[in-house]
């Protein structure tokens, strides 16, 4: 005859096993498992902010904007490329400085060209590999009576997770090579600090005049 005290502690390994698996499946459910899972989360985050633009306002809508953007984007590899080698002369501090200031811009330029919503969707087109184990994922904004347009993520799989390191306008245009020729150009010049105020200004300029702001950057960006 099978003891109470086995039973018991057979009953007790059971409870834990299903417990244990219970908070993996959790888990899996609410973390994103791929590449094209994170742009979803991502599109999602960003459908809701346009559809509450006007409501939200700017402040708002950088508030709402913080998070899913920490969540997609890979801000310390972001900062770490945009300067190249001169990433390795930059102390601790300065580094953290550098990304901190790269996500304000990227959270505040975003929510300066989300100023309301118009019929706009977003569409995922697919994955692809692509260099030094990144992938690519294609997708395109599409806003009805207008031509759609294609915006890329390239992701780099990383300890928590696959996360955004670069963004390509209609495919071709590199937000990360753009970056990396301006913010190269000013550290040289001018140093460290001279950096760090030029895109906390952009940044800054994004809240004083959103929508010609987000416009006069874009079109720098796109030269």
């Amino acid at each position: 005859m099978i003891g109470l005290r086995s039973v018991r502690r057979s009953w007790l390994r059971s409870l834990a096993a299903f417990a244990a698996a219970a908070s993996i499946a959790a888990v899996a459910r609410s973390a994103p498992s791929g590449p094209v899972a994170v742009i979803e989360k991502l599109d999602a985050a960003y459908l809701e902010v346009l559809e509450r633009a006007e409501r939200l306002g700017f402040e708002g809508r950088v508030e709402k904007l913080r998070p899913a953007l920490a969540a997609a984007f890979d801000f310390q590899a972001m900062a770490r490329l945009s300067v190249g080698g001169r990433w390795k002369d930059l102390s601790p501090e300065q580094q953290s400085r550098l990304e901190g200031a790269i996500a304000r811009l990227s959270v505040a330029t975003t929510a300066s060209r989300f100023t309301g919503h118009s019929g706009e969707r977003f569409e995922i087109l697919g994955e692809e590999p692509s260099t030094q184990g990144t992938v690519l994922v294609r997708t395109r904004v599409v806003v009805p009576g207008k031509e759609p347009v294609q915006l890329d993520y390239r992701l780099r799989a990383g300890p928590e997770g696959w996360r955004v390191i670069d963004i390509f306008l209609n495919g071709t245009v590199s937000e990360l090579a753009l970056r990396r020729s301006e913010y190269g150009t000013i550290l040289d010049r001018d140093g460290f600090d001279a950096l760090v105020a030029s895109i906390d200004a952009k940044a800054a300029e994004m809240a004083i005049r959103p929508t010609a702001a987000a416009g006069r950057t874009q079109g720098r960006e796109s030269r």
